[in-house]
């Protein structure tokens, strides 16, 4: 069976919208699109790349889907990315989108949809879901999401949507790899482990002492 994958770049405060270009997604009047823009540099470009190159199947969401289809056929062929992007095949969850979709290799996901992703795991080893924060929620609140890979951004945006907003229930994370980068960004990679465990701080200090 195949894993998961979400990718999120983020704030601090866990906001998530529109981090490529201002025109990216105005929804709710957010004001800071491309905020990440003026942050990111060659050495994270690369281990962007290096995480997301192992990807054999991506998901989005509607908004993500038709940002992506705009831009990645025609991208510069020299990107790393461009390549990967166009090759792999690209599935998208959306009830007002109708085939057939414009993006060479991209397919409309059908039924519902913890059934749909655990066929995709099937077919697949690693699908990847980059942005897409609605989709986002809905994974989450089914728990569907096997691995996290959090980008997290020196800078605090106080407005806009976040990646843990209504989807998210109560998870356990374990913590996989870690890298900071010389602009103070943060890599973090989580896997999914269960429910939270609770307990006593005092009966923890009796423990360790």
């Amino acid at each position: 069976m195949g894993k998961l994958i979400v990718t999120e770049f983020m704030s601090v405060d866990g906001v998530a919208q529109a981090p490529g270009a201002p025109e990216e997604d105005p929804e709710g009047g957010f004001e800071y699109g491309g905020w990440q823009a003026p942050l990111i540099d060659r050495d994270e470009e690369h281990f962007i790349f290096e995480q997301a190159k192992g990807m054999d199947a991506l998901l989005l969401g509607r908004r993500t889907y038709e940002i992506f289809a705009g831009y990645w056929p025609t991208a510069p062929a020299e990107f790393d990315f461009t390549e990967l992007m166009n090759r792999v095949p690209k599935y998208v969850a959306s009830r007002t989108l109708e085939p057939p979709l414009s993006w060479e290799g991209a397919s409309l996901l059908e039924g519902g949809l913890a059934e749909a992703v655990a066929g995709l795991k099937a077919r697949h080893d690693h699908v990847h879901v980059i942005g897409s924060l609605d989709l986002v929620q809905s994974l989450l609140r089914e728990g569907l999401v096997d691995r996290l890979n959090l980008w997290v951004y020196p800078l605090v945006l106080a407005q806009g949507k976040r990646v843990f907003a209504d989807g998210a229930v109560p998870t356990a994370l374990r913590l996989t790899e870690s890298r900071i980068f010389a602009n103070g960004t943060l890599k973090l990679e989580y896997e999914t482990a269960g429910e939270p465990a609770v307990g006593d701080m005092e009966d923890e200090v009796d423990r360790i002492t």
